[in-house]
């Protein structure tokens, strides 16, 4: 029997009976052919590889992920996650959206296309999120026809207003959700539901949304599964409580594990869905159902039933370990070719439109744009402010006295920071004016085009001059992030496509990103991930008090409130 090759001697993972048994498998055209017992001698393989006893198991797939996370492009992001046995994924393009529009989402794919990795896109649904922010581009139910019917779309992206969903009367999600269901009643709908319980949560899965990614507690978790909700657990979800609930309770069918976001520092130094592989087995997790957790379940739960599993017929996509335990890769296999998974550092050819190089239509900031202006007699009154808590993207709302003279809030007199936002696509100049506390930085500025959803100019700063140097830096970068202190940029990192991402390397870019998260936090934040703590001061759906170009954004209310109160 002719084939192209041969492993011997490996302990395969079979999905159906979660369990490694040794084998020989036989890969031809690409896809497995045969695993089983029978003597080599039976094929005539073009390639022989033996595999001395090592683990073999599916390649990794992720369903839930936002490449933009990363800040690198399509191609520098496949290279990185099949070093890390990760060959499938299904990108949710939300900020490209967020900046270009459908344009956005369709140049994504594009780029993705010669990606040895394949990406499975799924269409954003919330762009913009919310009607409480001015971003680049917005995704309208026309788009998603579009898309639909000219891309390999493989499901809706992450309905995150949820607000919307459950309240009363007519609005664009609940008419978006209502389009989708009545015109592709089979595409997959994927859903952003922190702490939504009872009543609310069943009005989310009668609308059609079916998944959740959020934070889960044990409590969140039983409720959704029982609803018939698939859970997709990312790590900030892996606590001892909530493995040992999946371990132990037979609900292996309803989840799976995701990245959502992965720096450029990390994804350089600790890896990607395999670093999660490896900590839910160091966490307790039965090896045979983590791998079942990021490999079968993915794959099913998208409709992807040609790959997640070493069975005959299947896409030959597979990863060989030294050690299960600790997922220690000695080679990585995409349609049954041995992937060379060395890093090309020099290329940085551009890969987009030139538009989208010029995203930044800011004027440079000058003192005055940092004044805040409030309709108010001289006197002191109730303030709203931002608190910023270690551990979370969540924030808290805060009331502080503050003196406001000749129409000017003296933000400058207080022991908090000032946090502003500008409009940076040319469509209008809108800007919003916050005062913020807590694990922030306590002195310096810093700047961001980074910011979700809407990518405006983002900036936290405890003086002005340090503040017009961080803005002015980011602008002249055509977008990015930049650190000031005492009148001296301490990092920054350019993102120049989209104000989002770089060409860069990724051993390049994560550099930068180490040097970066390392001087916010010698100005004396306090966060696990200072990047995405700073880019979701302006998520308006991410609780309590949030800032975008149209001001101050309740979350929970969803409505825009004044800083300063009566």
């Amino acid at each position: 029997m002719q084939i192209d090759t041969l492993i011997e001697h490996v302990k395969v993972f079979n999905s159906y009976e979660k369990v490694f048994k040794l084998a020989n498998v036989a890969i031809k055209d690409g896809r497995f052919f045969y695993i089983g017992n029978k003597q080599t001698s039976y094929f005539q393989a073009t390639h022989h590889v033996d595999g001395n006893g090592q683990f073999m198991v599916p390649g990794l797939i992720d369903i839930h992920l936002h490449i933009e996370s990363t800040m690198v492009t399509p191609a520098t992001f496949s290279k990185a996650l099949i070093q890390n046995g990760v060959t499938t994924i299904v990108p949710e393009p939300h900020e490209m959206a967020n900046v270009f529009g459908v344009d956005g989402v369709t140049e994504m794919i594009r780029a993705s296309e010669q990606c040895e990795v394949d990406m499975f896109y799924s269409i954003p649904s919330s762009v913009p999120a919310t009607s409480m922010e001015t971003t680049g581009g917005a995704i309208e139910i026309e788009d998603i026809d579009h898309l639909m019917q000219t891309e390999k779309i493989i499901c809706l992206g992450e309905i995150m207003n949820y607000v919307d969903v459950i309240s009363e009367g007519d609005n664009k999600t609940k008419r978006l959700l209502q389009h989708m269901r009545a015109n592709y009643p089979e595409t997959i709908i994927e859903g952003h539901v922190p702490k939504l319980l009872d009543t609310d949560l069943h009005q989310m899965i009668y609308a059609g949304v079916d998944s959740d990614h959020t934070h889960q507690t044990i409590e969140g978790l039983k409720a959704r599964i029982e609803a018939g909700m698939f859970i997709e657990i990312q790590e900030k979800s892996m606590t001892p409580e909530v493995i040992e609930y999946l371990s132990e309770q037979d609900v292996s069918e309803h989840f799976c594990f995701i990245t959502d976001d992965v720096m450029a520092d990390s994804l350089a130094e600790r890896g990607h869905l395999n670093q999660i592989v490896k900590k839910a087995m160091q966490m307790g997790m039965a090896p045979e159902d983590v791998i079942y957790a990021s490999t079968f379940t993915p794959a099913k739960r998208m409709r992807m039933h040609d790959r997640g599993v070493i069975a005959p017929g299947k896409i030959a996509d597979f990863c060989l370990l030294s050690n299960l335990e600790q997922f220690e890769l000695t080679a990585v296999y995409k349609t049954g070719e041995l992937v060379n998974s060395e890093q090309n550092s020099d290329d940085v050819s551009r890969q987009f439109p030139e538009a989208f190089y010029e995203s930044v239509k800011l004027a440079p900031l000058t003192d005055k744009d940092f004044q805040v202006h409030v309709d108010k007699e001289n006197g002191t009154y109730p303030t709203r402010v931002m608190k910023v808590q270690d551990g979370s993207t969540f924030t808290a709302e805060v009331h502080e006295n503050v003196d406001v003279h000749d129409g000017l809030l003296k933000w400058q007199e207080t022991e908090h920071l000032l946090i502003a936002t500008f409009e940076r696509y040319g469509k209008g100049g809108s800007r919003a004016h916050g005062l913020i506390t807590g694990d922030i930085i306590k002195h310096g500025a810093v700047a961001t085009t980074y910011s979700h959803d809407n990518h405006n100019l983002l900036l936290v700063g405890e003086n002005t001059e340090d503040m017009k140097m961080a803005a002015n830096e980011v602008i002249s970068m055509q977008g990015g992030i930049c650190v000031v202190w005492e009148g001296k940029i301490q990092a920054k990192v350019p993102l120049p496509v989209g104000g989002i991402l770089t060409e860069e390397p990724l051993e390049k870019l994560a550099k930068r990103v180490e040097e970066l998260c390392r001087a916010m936090r010698e100005l004396g934040y306090k966060h696990y991930n200072p990047i995405m703590s700073m880019s979701t001061l302006s998520l308006p759906v991410s609780p309590a008090l949030k800032i975008t170009d149209h001001g101050l954004i309740d979350v929970n209310a969803g409505k825009v409130v004044p800083l300063v109160m009566d």
